[in-house]
């Protein structure tokens, strides 16, 4: 079924964004600081595919992205909703 992305919002930091979904993912905070912290975890994983996708924090309906400083948002932020959609 995967999730759907209600809104993106901004953070403070330029390379980090807040994709809203439709319900929880996690209720506790689960960060993946790197592609080996997420290999035991399909999604993570299936982001962190994405260039550019630099680390994950996965908090109650939420998922923060950071990306790495020379990646473009409008290919990442594609790339995410249709993983998140996958799950």
């Amino acid at each position: 079924m995967g999730f759907k992305v209600a809104e993106i919002q901004p953070t403070p930091n330029p390379n980090a964004l807040k994709f809203v979904l439709n319900c929880t993912i996690s209720d506790q905070p689960t960060s993946f600081l790197d592609p080996a912290a997420a290999e035991d975890h399909p999604l993570a994983s299936r982001l962190f595919a994405i260039g550019g996708v630099a680390s994950l924090l996965f908090l109650g309906d939420f998922v923060t992205v950071n990306k790495t400083p020379e990646s473009d948002w409008a290919v990442i932020k594609r790339s995410v909703r249709k993983a998140l959609a996958e799950d």
